[in-house]
């Protein structure tokens, strides 16, 4: 939460963040959910990919220092330029 918050700010992009709480895989493919974290904006993923199957886990991201749990701040802030644009 703490990088997408200081990307939002680096890029000035006013918003109000939302955190859903995925309960079972049921939801999770109903939402398409891929993971957690997820990061969304008007309800398209910042990282898309399709699949088959959707479930409650955790994400991996490839970050600069390797496998991560979270993208860095520049990642967040590269994806939300995209987004805006």
């Amino acid at each position: 939460m703490k990088n997408l918050e200081s990307a939002l700010h680096l890029e000035d992009i006013p918003a109000v963040i939302e955190i859903i709480k995925i309960r079972d895989d049921e939801q999770a493919a109903r939402l398409k959910f891929l993971g957690s974290p997820s990061f969304r904006v008007n309800r398209i993923d910042l990282w898309h990919e399709d699949r088959d199957l959707y479930s409650m886990s955790c994400r991996i991201y490839s970050t600069p220092a390797g496998a991560k749990g979270f993208p860095t701040v520049d990642m967040l802030r590269g994806r939300l330029r995209n987004v805006i644009e």
